[in-house]
């Protein structure tokens, strides 16, 4: 596919999406990273237990149509008791294959007191991939259109 764009306005207009689309992502990317901080500080921490593996099949679609692959992910759904001696399980919202987890392991659980439903394992993935994900694609979006848009302009001086 070929993208022929005219015209000076065009191109800073793509570069600002570029940028922005950067910012939006970023910033996603930081407000996830609080959250995951701020459960860190502030969570109550139990014990818990992987008591199943769940898999489930993960659809994703290519560019090219008839093309699909579906590929299976293991999310670990884990029992533990919360401070106020209720019992509770979870299943885990970052899932792997190869499984992170096998029945029977013991983990970490962080949870809010006021909303122990919340919980999650504390564990890199579950804390720190989501906010690793769009922060990285963040800065390279911006930081590639601001170097495109620095050096638009600087070439525009130059002529």
């Amino acid at each position: 596919m070929q993208v022929q764009v005219r015209g000076r306005g065009a191109r800073r207009w793509i570069t600002f999406g570029v940028i922005a689309f950067g910012a939006l992502f970023l910033a996603i990317g930081l407000i996830l990273a609080g959250q995951s901080a701020s459960l860190l500080s502030d969570a109550k921490r139990a014990r818990g237990t992987v008591v199943s593996v769940e898999w489930r099949t993960e659809h994703s679609s290519s560019f090219h149509k008839n093309r699909s692959s579906d590929k299976r992910v293991a999310y670990p759904v884990v029992e533990f008791t919360s401070a106020d001696g209720t019992r509770r399980t979870f299943r885990a919202s970052v899932g792997s294959n190869p499984p992170s987890y096998e029945t029977g392991e013991r983990v970490e659980v962080l949870y809010r007191a006021d909303s122990p439903q919340d919980a999650r394992i504390n564990g890199f993935a579950s804390l720190w991939l989501l906010p690793l994900v769009f922060g990285g694609l963040g800065l390279l979006a911006a930081g590639i259109g601001t170097a495109v848009a620095l050096a638009t302009r600087r070439r525009s001086h130059a002529a």
